[in-house]
């Protein structure tokens, strides 16, 4: 399956569950945020399965988000896209990436 069969899947998920509507984008992000929490904890244990199922909790809340906010998560990505494509920078040695100053 693709990207938006999943997306759309997800979707379908959440409506059958009354997530959508019933939630708010205020509430999926909280959601979110306690994925991200599991994701660390994941990355720290260096639990690959666990890193998994945290990254794809963690879509899925962002696609309820969008869905909630009437937005779309594509769309979102190819914004972020659009904005850091011709970014310059360099990965410090603390494995972050400073970008250059224009």
């Amino acid at each position: 399956m693709s990207y938006s069969d999943y997306e759309m899947k997800a979707i379908q998920w959440a409506e059958a569950r009354k997530i959508i509507p019933n939630s708010t984008p205020l509430a999926q992000w909280k959601k979110a945020q306690e994925e991200l929490n599991e994701l660390r904890e994941s990355l720290e244990a260096n639990d690959i399965d666990a890193i998994r199922d945290a990254v794809g909790d963690t879509v899925v809340c962002l696609i309820n988000l969008c869905a909630l906010a009437d937005i779309n998560l594509v769309d979102c990505l190819a914004g972020a896209y659009k904005e850091i494509k011709d970014r310059k920078g360099y990965m410090n040695e603390e494995g972050i990436f400073v970008k250059e100053q224009a």
